[in-house]
């Protein structure tokens, strides 16, 4: 039987290795990746049984099918509970071995593509492509390593725009959940009836519509993690229901009074500041200390702004390679602007800024015009608090000053020297040296 087995597999352009013992088969599993595995039931040594759990521990376990005997259905049965594909019963016929086998193929090639695009998710969210090198940004990669394995629920904080979706995501991908499911629900998107129904579910006839049964993400994540961005402006009522849920692990689904259990961690994220809304009353005290077990705040972009040329990059090179615009750089007169622009939005608005400039541009390079107008046209943005915390030499500061200031005076050399108390030779000395040096 092996050796038809074999000629016939050959024959269908696959590669084939044939053992008489389990214990053999399982040894070159060890040393050689395979992607099926034939076996009978009833083998000397090792079991057809004992094989099947062998193989499925390894890390990456190929499909077996169970070749058994009608008196033995039991065993393939219960080799089917333990992991193997399917089981052929014989006698067999080689159409039936066909199509048993290529449906475990295809099963196969799946759950590789499925451990690929895993393996991509993941490494989007590690920390080498999550790009900063400003201190503060370090400090937070060390927090999160250190509490993503834990259970501990965290409250992230930070202004919109900030990346606190992306923090949470690399908070799961760390954690010892990463292969549960990741469920992300913004508060806001959403009115307060269908938010609740959203998270906890409904029954059938709960409400005006509700004409079935339906699962709430808390359940649809249950082992994983849930992610609740805006926290700040869910309604009390909803406050107090996910109380009971960080409190108990408990709900109830809308219109039912039956109790529901679920294993998740919570994650939550706000640009409100809680403690004013807890002391206002607009948000539970005591769900605010359940939330704020650790809590990770992410500065704004113009608090790290030694970050920017690294985010501009990485934004610009993602960018044009996602819309085939071929190679671009960016100019030292477009990255000034960027380095001195205030940045409301944050990363998002640089990135959105760089996708704009990067589309429109003719060159290959991006420069001053090619940007927005508001990141184009600066103002005297460097003050003496930004130049004590860069620690800049008075040079730098002074060009600084004079730039932002002939910028904000429409480019007037004439306007520029008389609110400096400089001659206009002077004042143009001095220009045509910070345009040399790419600054103007």
């Amino acid at each position: 039987m092996t050796e038809i087995l074999e000629r016939f597999l050959v024959q269908r352009g696959h590669l084939v290795q044939t053992f008489q013992r389990a214990d053999d088969a399982l040894a070159h599993v060890r040393k050689q990746a395979v992607d099926l595995v034939l076996t009978d039931i009833l083998l000397s040594g090792m079991s057809g049984l004992k094989l099947v759990q062998a193989l499925r521990d390894r890390p990456d376990p190929p499909q077996v099918i169970i070749m058994t005997a009608l008196e033995e259905i039991n065993d393939a049965v219960e080799a089917m509970r333990l992991g193997a594909f399917h089981y052929l019963l014989k006698p067999f016929n080689m159409g039936e071995v066909r199509i048993v086998i290529d449906k475990a193929l295809e099963r196969r090639r799946l759950e590789r593509e499925v451990s690929e695009l895993r393996h991509e998710v993941e490494q989007r969210y590690e920390f080498a492509n999550i790009i900063a090198k400003s201190q503060r940004m370090l400090a937070i990669f060390d927090l999160i390593r250190r509490v993503a394995p834990t259970n501990a629920t965290v409250l992230i904080t930070g202004s919109s725009g900030t990346g606190k979706e992306l923090v949470a995501r690399a908070l799961h991908v760390h954690s010892l959940r990463r292969r549960e499911p990741f469920v992300s629900v913004n508060c806001t998107a959403l009115p307060e009836t269908l938010l609740e129904s959203e998270l906890f579910g409904h029954v059938r006839g709960s409400f005006t519509g509700a004409i079935a049964d339906k699962r709430g993400l808390f359940e649809e994540a249950d082992g994983g993690t849930v992610f609740l961005d805006e926290i700040g402006e869910i309604s009390p009522l909803l406050q107090q229901r996910l109380l009971r849920v960080l409190q108990e692990r408990e709900f109830f689904r809308v219109g039912e009074s039956t109790v529901r259990s679920v294993d998740v961690r919570i994650l939550a994220a706000t640009n409100r500041n809680l403690h004013e809304e807890v002391k206002s009353g607009r948000f539970r005290e005591d769900l605010f200390y359940r939330l704020h077990v650790v809590n990770i705040h992410l500065p704004d972009l113009q608090e790290r702004r030694e970050d920017i040329p690294l985010l501009a990059d990485h934004f610009l090179r993602r960018i044009c390679r996602e819309n085939s615009l071929g190679e671009k750089t960016i100019w030292p007169d477009a990255l000034e602007r960027l380095m001195s622009h205030d940045w409301p939005g944050n990363v998002r608005e640089l990135e959105n800024v760089l996708e704009r400039a990067a589309v429109l541009t003719r060159g290959s390079a991006i420069t001053a015009d090619d940007l927005p107008l508001e990141v184009r046209e600066r103002g005297p943005r460097v003050h003496i608090a930004d130049a004590l915390k860069e620690r800049i030499t008075l040079e730098e500061l002074e060009r600084r000053y004079i730039v932002a200031l002939f910028e904000s005076l429409g480019r007037s050399r004439t306007k520029a020297a008389s609110v400096l108390g400089i001659d206009r030779k002077t004042l143009y000395r001095k220009l045509m040296k910070y345009r040399a040096e790419g600054h103007l």
